[in-house]
């Protein structure tokens, strides 16, 4: 019997579908060889005297010969991930069930374009989730940055583990297996177009390995190179569709945008209000054409939305923006070990990846929010007051000095090297045992493009005249000032305006460095044997660095007030770092073996002690229970405390420039009496008497914000805790082999959640009562603007209590084999029940927002509690139901495979005031908007030629050429949809071809 299910075990390994839900049991040597297993000496023994391998597997430090344990492990093996036609792993990996939330990946332009994509397991964000390359830590966390041929399978652990891995696993872990021991070459060709011509991938890798009774040498090289796709190349995104209802009443769909445009937004000082009589934004805007010199003629009043004089005023700040940012990547890497003596072995693993990526945006934005200075005695000022910090408020979009656009440069290396080896000890209990040493970096330069120099330009926006020979001179009369040409901010179009912008144009230039060492010693084993088998130990400690260190161009560095002299694109310099020492124990205990009901019955407890330079020390535990009544059937549960201290990130972040929308502003009043709202601190600085009205809210404009660190802002920030649990069952019926199916419950709950605190989440703490908020709100004290806010700070901080749970199910079943080949099908399936976010828990100023089901638009409180990189210009999604599904056929040399990926329905708005986002503008209450589900095909076929050792496969994503939903623009900042878990390029085609030698 026990040999059955050996070669049952084998079958499954060797022809299970690419993504599935581990379902295997024990396995001997060849077995784990080929489904690319790390295998070490022999420790177990069947009953028939068969000496087994024993492993690893993602979750646990113990070396077992089960596979299928208390921990649940889904794994991308090496021919999906060849057959892929995804364009980076990144993109395989984020089509996971599992994987939810806001999540970075070449699609994200707004707040992105750096090729980097991130992995956040439960929607709980990439810094909950770590990242492992061989069970050691990779700093930064970027799959794109590991070549695809590099890499054996994929292991995803879907339960938190702080008690194994540290602070930062707390959703999970996702664990990239190298390959070893390969023996010969092996070049591949690949090419991917999408169905608009356009997204062209070109890519190549070359691998080559040597092994011997000694050790084995693994090298390679690859290269990507992947071009941009403009936002106008797609309908869905070539226009900023805007939904606005903006005096309550019917809804409203229209091509908008961005308040700031080339003709200006000014609000209407008030010498000047009787020229536009009912004017209900308050702004007014240049007539195209005209000079802007005649306030009466050549202005009208702004609109927001068309209306019957015309179309609206916002500018369409969608077509120059990309879908697709382009990147082109180059790797290197070396995989080797060599034995010193029988039990001795060296190891290294060396990893480069250098990336050139870029993003475009639409010309930068200019104006008083943003540090202009325009004196009311310029020549150009028709409305002869000043403007600036507690003046007249302009803004307007420099179309005339082109779009902002960047060129980022990384290198990310990654180095992990020791000696590792085995020995025997008392009754013949083998412990193996491993020193060593990880190292990481990553270095970021970036150059911005279509920057102002504010300060050049407010020289030449003072005073100014017409000189006698009948040139505007910078100056007074009798005293111009040499070198400076007046600059008309009034009218951008102008050809002395146009050329004053490009003379003060500046490049600005910031780079970012963070580096990881870790230094390591593990030790595992048998301690003795039970009547159920062997107990088992692994203990451990390491002593990890961390560090970052950011730097910008004097003219990027943001001010008090979070302006710079480039204008919008603020940045600063900042650096820090902290070390933590660490020391774990696992213990595995079988309990119970061949008894009625009791097949088998284990249980693991762990401990990890952590001590931080910065925030003390913490003890993290787990206990769990497997459980197989029969031997077909696992019952599994796990609970573990799981811990995160703030990273460098979290407290040494540099400041940036930053501009969310708001969905209201309590401090609003609309009567004329005293404001009741006046004397709370969010008020500071608004009227106390008469009405009030935020503009940003009012006009669905952006604010000016700045994030950062919790140092910069001087915000107090601590670890966050909390609990994981999970509850699961496996199932491999004897009576039906090739299937497996299993299920798990899980929930998880975090205290002092770690987060970017958005504006609307500050704005509204602050209002009810959480003071150490306020400080981090600026309003203009006095003149036209009073009331307003100059400023936001999000410094990322601690918001209340997070808890989500919900349930894993997968099935997998091999399919007897017929005259018409071998057939296998596979389903991957997550539900979200629940993800809560409370604000203030325990407080009266406590809010609940409930994320399952449910899309949160870009400004609105929900976004702003959101995990990063949410909030600003990201969005924040999480449908209930999130599935993969895939059929494979294959025969001879032919094979082909089809596979499903489902994204549930969601909402964005509620009837409900507390969950409300406003959808349709602030001035609609209790709007909402359901969207259906969203399903995409993929298509592959392979076929292997023996006789030249070359494999060709083709495929096609997206057969349907689905477009994502449309979320409209001012819900979003990319696209009208949301990038992180939509399609945004269509229907794609690729090919590979793979030569062995």
């Amino acid at each position: 019997m026990r040999h059955t299910l050996l070669r049952q075990s084998i079958r499954q390994a060797l022809e299970a579908p690419g993504m599935n839900t581990i379902p295997l049991r024990a396995l001997p040597a060849a077995a784990l060889a080929t489904f690319g297993l790390m295998a070490v000496p022999a420790i177990a023994q069947d009953e028939a005297g068969q000496k087994l391998e024993t492993i690893t597997v993602t979750g646990s430090n113990i070396r077992r010969v089960d596979i299928e344990t208390s921990n649940p492990v889904v794994t991308i093996d090496r021919a999906a991930i060849a057959k892929s036609g995804k364009l980076t792993l990144g993109d395989l990996v984020q089509q996971l069930p599992a994987v939810t939330g806001p999540n970075m990946n070449p699609q994200v332009n707004n707040g992105g374009g750096t090729g980097t994509s991130s992995i956040g397991l439960r929607g709980l964000g990439s810094t909950r989730t770590l990242v492992l390359i061989d069970g050691h830590r990779f700093l930064s966390g970027d799959p794109n940055a590991i070549p695809a041929n590099m890499v054996e399978r994929i292991e995803v652990l879907t339960d938190g583990a702080s008690s194994v891995y540290g602070s930062d696993a707390i959703a999970g872990v996702v664990n990239f297996i190298l390959r070893k021991d390969y023996q010969g070459a092996e070049f591949s060709v690949d090419y991917g177009i999408s169905n608009h011509d356009d997204g062209t991938s070109k890519g190549y890798q070359f691998t080559f390995g040597q092994s011997s009774d000694k050790g084995s040498i693994m090298a390679g090289v690859s290269y990507k190179k992947i071009d941009g796709v403009l936002a106008g190349h797609r309908d869905f995104s070539k226009n900023a569709v805007s939904r606005y209802s903006p005096d309550g009443g019917p809804i409203r769909l229209f091509v908008g945008g961005s308040p700031r445009s080339p003709y200006g937004n000014i609000k209407i000082p008030a010498a000047f209000a009787s020229d536009f009589p009912g004017c209900a934004s308050g702004s007014i805007a240049r007539n195209p054409g005209a000079s802007g010199m005649n306030v009466a003629t050549d202005y009208h009043c702004y609109r927001n939305t068309p209306d019957a004089n015309g179309p609206s005023d916002l500018y369409n700040y969608a077509t120059v923006n990309l879908v697709l940012t382009p990147q082109e990547r180059t790797g290197l890497f070396l995989n080797g070990n060599y034995k010193l003596t029988d039990s001795v072995e060296a190891y290294l693993s060396v990893m480069h990846n250098k990336t050139s990526s870029a993003f475009q945006l639409a010309p930068a934005v200019f104006g008083t929010p943003f540090g202009a200075v325009v004196s009311k005695d310029s020549y150009y000022n028709p409305f002869h007051q000043d403007f600036g910090p507690g003046a007249g408020t302009f803004a307007a979009r420099l179309e005339s000095l082109g779009n902002r656009r960047a060129a980022n440069g990384t290198t990310n290396d990654q180095v992990s090297t020791g000696f590792k080896g085995s020995f025997t000890v008392w009754n013949d209990q083998q412990w193996n045992w491993d020193i060593g040493y990880d190292y990481g970096h990553v270095a970021l330069s970036t150059t911005t493009y279509g920057l102002p120099n504010v300060d050049k330009l407010n020289v030449a926006m003072g005073p100014s005249f017409l000189d006698t020979d009948g040139v505007v001179k910078c100056g007074r009369p009798g005293n111009a000032i040499d070198g400076c040409t007046p600059f008309n901010p009034f009218n951008l179009q102008d050809p002395n305006s146009v050329a004053a912008l490009r003379a003060g144009a500046s490049p600005g230039v910031s780079s970012f460095y963070t580096k990881e060492t870790v230094k390591r010693i593990d030790l595992n084993g048998g301690l003795f044997e039970l009547p159920a088998g062997t107990m088992q130990l692994a203990v451990g400690a390491n002593y990890r660095t961390e560090y970052t260190h950011s730097n910008a161009d004097t003219g990027l560095i943001i001010d008090f007030n979070g302006n710079c002299t480039l204008g919008s694109q603020c940045a600063s310099a900042l650096q820090g770092g902290y070390n933590v020492k660490e020391a774990y124990a696992e213990l595995f205990i079988p309990v119970l073996k061949d008894l009625p009901f009791v097949h088998a019955l284990n249980l693991t407890v762990g401990d990890r002690y952590s001590k931080y330079s910065t925030f003390g020390n913490t003890n993290n535990t787990k206990i769990a229970v497997e459980w197989r009544p029969i031997e077909d059937l696992l019952l599994r549960g796990t609970v573990s405390k799981v811990f995160r201290a703030p990273t460098v990130a979290d407290i040494f972040g540099a400041a940036g420039s930053d501009a969310p929308g708001l969905t209201r502003d309590p401090c609003d009043y609309s009567g004329t009496g005293a404001n009741p709202n006046a004397g709370n601190p969010a008020c500071k600085g608004v009227p106390a008497t008469g009405p009030f009205r935020n503009d940003n809210v009012a006009n669905a404009s952006q604010i000016n914000a700045a994030t950062s660190g919790a140092a910069y802002a001087g915000f107090p920030i601590a670890p966050e805790k909390g609990k994981s649990f999970d509850f699961g069952a496996v199932y491999d019926p004897h009576w039906l082999e090739g299937l497996s199916v299993s299920a798990d419950i899980w929930r998880l709950y975090l205290t002092n959640n770690i987060t970017t605190v958005r504006a609307q989440s500050v704005l509204d703490l602050c209002f009810a009562g959480q003071t150490q908020y306020c400080p981090l709100l600026r309003r203009f004290a006095s003149g036209p603007s009073q009331g307003q806010f100059q400023l936001i700070l999000e410094p990322t901080g601690n918001l209340g209590r997070v808890d989500v749970g919900g349930v894993d199910l997968a099935a997998n079943y091999r399919l007897p084999e017929t005259a018409f080949g071998r057939f296998k099908v596979g389903l991957n399936a997550t539900y979200m029940k629940n993800y809560d976010q409370q604000t203030a828990p325990g407080l009266g100023s406590n809010v609940t927002y409930h994320y399952a089901g449910h899309f949160m638009k870009r400004g609105s409180a929900q976004a702003g509690a959101c995990p990063p990189p949410a909030g600003g210009t990201a969005v924040c999604l999480f449908p209930r139901w999130r599935a993969q599904s895939n059929v494979g056929w294959q025969m001879g040399p032919f094979d082909a495979s089809w596979s499903m990926r489902y994204i549930g329905r969601f909402r964005n708005g509620s009837p409900a005031a507390s969950q409300d986002t406003h959808p349709a503008g602030a001035r609609l209450k209790g709007q909402f908007t359901d969207f259906g589900a969203t399903v995409y095909n993929d298509v592959q076929f392979g076929y292997n030629l023996e006789a030249l050792n070359t494999r060709i496969d083709v495929g096609i994503n997206n057969v349907a050429d689905k477009q994502p939903p449309l979320l409209y623009a001012n819900n979003t900042g990319n696209a009208n949809t949301d990038p992180s878990d939509f399609d945004l390029l269509g229907r794609y085609y690729f090919g590979r071809v793979t030569v062995k030698f």
